[in-house]
């Protein structure tokens, strides 16, 4: 189903048009989700930068708005209406990356509740390394996403799956610790804006190695290191 979409994207202007809306929405979030990190590491920012990552959260929402348009007016056409599948997964993919933007402004927003820098410790030190991880992990996203790299995006799920996992264990540190309640709070939260990033890459990533009717659905059972035929 991927390469057929990415087979579909170029060779078809209105979807290539679609398709280049898409790329601009990932890099986009992908700014926003480095730019919020480094507000809720610090817990500080200029009004400007702040400025700047609720204008790119605007920008992703036109998009976003435009591509739908764009994929109504394509079916439209009752000579597109072999694209419907590929059109329903685009619709899905649009969203994940609607929502990651809206996280990355949720992560900024943490340093209106705890202003200044994280405390150092284990438990600031592992949400470090998770957040580097997603950040990589989605610097990453649009070259594996426009290679179809089947091998590549399941290694990254499985990175993926396993960032999850330390978010809700982290969590339960978070719960069991000696923070005070401004400092468990803010922390928590940005763990788990952090798990809901890298849930919605990861939905990405799942629609290069699953059917369309299984996107977002990644069982282990299911995601198999397989090679496409």
């Amino acid at each position: 189903m991927f390469r057929e979409l990415l087979n579909v994207f170029r060779t078809s202007n209105p979807l290539t048009a679609m398709s280049q809306n898409f790329v601009e929405m990932l890099k986009l979030t992908y700014e926003m989700t480095v730019s919020a990190g480094e507000m809720f590491s610090t817990g500080t920012a200029s009004p400007e930068a702040r400025t700047s990552l609720y204008q790119y959260d605007m920008r992703v929402n036109q998009l976003e708005r435009r591509i739908r348009k764009q994929v109504v007016a394509h079916l439209s056409l009752t000579s597109n209406r072999f694209d419907v599948p590929y059109s329903l997964l685009f619709i899905s993919l649009v969203k994940d990356v609607e929502r990651i933007g809206d996280y990355a402004k949720n992560l900024s927003e943490i340093m209106d509740i705890r202003p200044g820098a994280l405390m150092e410790d284990d438990i600031t030190e592992e949400l470090q390394e998770i957040r580097r991880d997603i950040e990589a992990s989605f610097k990453a996203l649009s070259e594996v996403f426009a290679s179809s790299d089947v091998e590549r995006a399941l290694e990254m799920i499985q990175r993926r799956r396993e960032a999850a996992q330390r978010c809700d264990a982290l969590i339960v540190r978070i719960a069991r610790s000696q923070y005070d309640a401004t400092d468990a709070t803010a922390i928590a939260l940005g763990t788990r804006y952090y798990k809901r990033i890298g849930g919605h890459v990861l939905n990405v990533l799942s629609s290069i190695v699953m059917p369309l009717h299984k996107i977002d659905y990644y069982d282990e059972d299911e995601v198999t290191p397989a090679r496409p035929s």
